[in-house]
């Protein structure tokens, strides 16, 4: 009786076990399961993704057609999962039946298939239609992220004046610092954010307005890396260069009363007279087949004639008059004496021209004046031993500003020594020193009235001819002090 009951009970455990064993399927028969995994949407196969089932059978993994096969599978319903690394997984039901295959296709997203594209950038600085911005501004924007996933920006910028676009990339700070601005020109901007895992997404476009260029009045010139470049320089002596260091540009003559500059330029072997607005833009040609040329390309000098709408120059012993167009070339006087004529002034009150003569050195100097016809009507300076130059007219006519020599020497390399600044009274022939409190040793050259006719500026330096050239102010009824102005500076004009 006792052996029955072990045996009752040894039957009834292995019931208990047997019926507790979840998920385990009967195996009163098998089927397979076939089947294909690929990537969502493009359907590349996927190689090497694990499939597994539940309830458990077998671990596969595809092969390079992306199919996988599970044979001996128990009969039942199946979840079947597929697996792969850098894609979500995904489960699909399956039906084995005894001696048969069931055939199941897996199409994977990438594991970032569910993550939330970045919100919009929020522009903040400079504020939509900001005007009066400076030539450095600094953009400034919010951007945020669903999952706080890092992000990365793009700033563009464009303009009102021309198809120039700005584009600064793979920024991960939510400020740009964008310099090298143009004066009075309208800027729009917009950023995208991207968190490399959506298309980026764009901020709204904002706009702003840089300074308008400064109504500067003295011109000047000064070497850099071996080309003459062209500034101008408000009266606190600010400075804003206007041409390219990578161009030889020099000698700027401002127009009396439009807003344009006239300078020489190096062409092609060629010196030529060329126009631009005050701010270096809109560059015109103005000579072309009769160059200007002539003693020393570096103290050659032309000049505005007949209200800014013509200009006169020199070429070797002639003087030309040519349309600021470029049209109506015209010779107007030519040298009795087969001197280069190097320098001229025009006065518009007086419709008379002055001009500066010299032979090949540099020297026999002539300062006169002519008419309109190329008459010669008054001399100035003539007969003398030494340099001069620097033509400058009174606005009335009646005063005429130049530089002479005082030493009168001459030398094979034309080193100056003692030049002075003379104003000579047209109607009496008095002339008036007014460099006799210079520094010795130096010399007074390019002199330009000021607008006001109350100063002079002018270019002061070391009579060593190697030394840097600076720009200086006097008062012309105080000649005692002289106030430097600009340093490594020469060529100064002052309208």
């Amino acid at each position: 009786m006792k052996t029955f009951s072990k045996y009752i009970s040894l039957l009834v455990i292995i019931l208990l076990v047997v019926g507790c064993s979840e998920d385990k399927v009967s195996f009163s028969g098998t089927g397979s399961i076939t089947g294909k995994v690929v990537s969502k949407g493009d359907n590349v196969p996927l190689e090497n993704t694990r499939v597994s089932t539940n309830p458990s059978s077998s671990i596969v993994f595809t092969d390079a057609s992306g199919d996988f096969v599970i044979n001996n599978v128990a009969i039942g319903t199946y979840s079947v999962q597929a697996q792969k690394d850098g894609y979500l997984s995904k489960f699909e039901s399956a039906t084995v039946t005894e001696d048969n295959s069931v055939n199941v296709i897996f199409e994977l997203d990438v594991e970032t298939a569910n993550n939330d594209a970045p919100n919009a950038p929020i522009l903040v600085t400079p504020a939509n239609n900001a005007i009066n911005q400076t030539l450095t501004v600094d953009l400034t924007w919010v951007g945020t992220d669903p999952e706080d996933d890092d992000l990365v920006y793009q700033v563009q910028i464009l303009n009102d004046q021309n198809s120039d676009v700005l584009n600064y990339t793979d920024l991960t700070d939510t400020t740009l610092t964008v310099t090298g601005l143009d004066y009075g020109i309208k800027y729009f901007w917009q950023v995208s954010a991207s968190d490399n895992i959506n298309d980026p997404v764009l901020s709204e476009t904002f706009n702003f307005k840089t300074i308008e260029f400064p109504t500067n009045r003295v011109f000047f010139t000064r070497k850099i890396n071996g080309n003459n470049v062209i500034f101008s320089a408000d009266s606190d002596g600010n400075e804003y260069q206007l041409t390219s260091s990578g161009s030889n540009s020099w000698r700027p003559r401002k127009a009396s009363n439009i807003d344009k500059l006239a300078f020489l330029r190096s062409n092609g072997g060629q010196t030529q007279i060329y126009t631009m607005d005050l701010n270096g833009s809109n560059v015109a040609q103005v000579t072309n087949s009769i160059s200007v040329n002539g003693f020393n390309l570096e103290e050659l000098d032309f000049e505005w004639k007949d209200d800014n709408t013509k200009f006169v120059y020199p070429n070797f012993d002639k003087l030309y008059q040519i349309n600021v167009d470029g049209s109506g070339l015209t010779q107007i006087h030519q040298t009795l004496n087969a001197n280069f004529i190097t320098e001229v002034d025009w006065n518009q009150f007086t419709q008379r021209l002055a001009i500066k003569t010299n032979n090949a050195s540099g020297y026999n100097v002539e300062i006169y004046t002519i008419n309109n016809s190329g008459t010669i009507l008054d001399y100035v300076l003539q007969g003398v031993n030494g340099a001069a130059g620097g033509l400058d007219y009174s606005f009335d006519g009646t005063k005429l500003l130049y530089t002479y020599d005082v030493s009168g020497n001459q030398n094979t390399d034309y080193r100056q020594l003692n030049n002075h600044m003379f104003i000579y009274e047209i109607a009496t022939s008095v002339v008036d020193d007014i460099s006799l409190n210079k520094p010795a040793g130096t010399n007074d050259l390019d002199p330009k009235f000021s607008p006001n006719e109350a100063q002079v500026i002018f270019v002061n330096t070391s009579n060593d001819g190697i030394s840097q050239k600076d720009i200086v102010v006097i008062d012309v009824l105080t000649t005692n002090d002289r106030t430097l102005f600009l340093e490594n500076a020469k060529m100064p004009d002052w309208k």
